[in-house]
C-alpha cells in the first residue's frame, strides 16, 4: 500500500483538513461486477456519486466478529482506500487486517440475498453467516 498524504491547508484557512489517507489495492479487498453496480445504484440514489462503501468489523455476532457496512461520503483521516470495479472502498486500519483478500458481491436471492464477504482469513463462519472468527 503506497501513503498518500493529502495537503494541509494553511493556518487560519477555512478549507477542512483534507483526511491522511492509504490508497490500498485489490489484494485487500475486491468487489464483483455486480456488487459494484448495486453500490453505483444506491450511492447515485442517495445523492453520493463519488461517495464510498465502509466496510468495517467490529465484536459481536455468534462467532465474536461481525461486518458493518454503511455508505458514507468519502474516506476519514487514517483510513485505506481501495478503488476496485470503479467503485471506493473504504476502511480502518484495523478491519483492514480482518478483512485482508476478501471478496464482496452482491446477491438478488430472496432468502439469503444482499451483500456476502467472502474471506479467505476467517478461521470460522458461524451458521447464520452474518458473523466470523480470526
Amino acid at each position: 500500500m503506497d501513503n498518500n498524504q493529502g495537503p494541509v491547508p494553511a493556518p487560519g484557512s477555512n478549507t477542512p483538513p483534507v483526511p491522511k489517507v492509504t490508497i490500498g489495492n485489490e489484494k485487500l479487498c475486491k468487489i464483483t461486477p455486480t456488487a459494484a453496480a448495486k453500490l453505483t445504484s444506491l450511492l447515485t440514489r442517495q445523492g453520493r456519486p463519488n461517495g464510498a462503501l465502509r466496510l468495517a468489523v467490529i465484536g459481536g455476532g455468534c462467532s465474536g466478529l461481525q461486518y458493518k457496512m454503511d455508505l458514507v461520503d468519502g474516506p476519514a483521516n487514517r483510513d485505506i482506500l481501495v478503488r476496485t470495479c470503479e467503485v471506493n472502498v473504504v476502511m480502518d486500519p484495523k478491519s483492514a487486517r480482518f478483512v485482508a483478500g476478501s471478496l464482496l458481491d452482491f446477491s438478488e436471492d430472496l432468502q439469503k440475498g444482499g451483500f456476502k464477504v467472502t474471506n479467505p482469513t476467517a478461521a470460522a463462519h458461524c451458521s447464520c453467516g452474518e458473523s466470523f472468527s480470526a
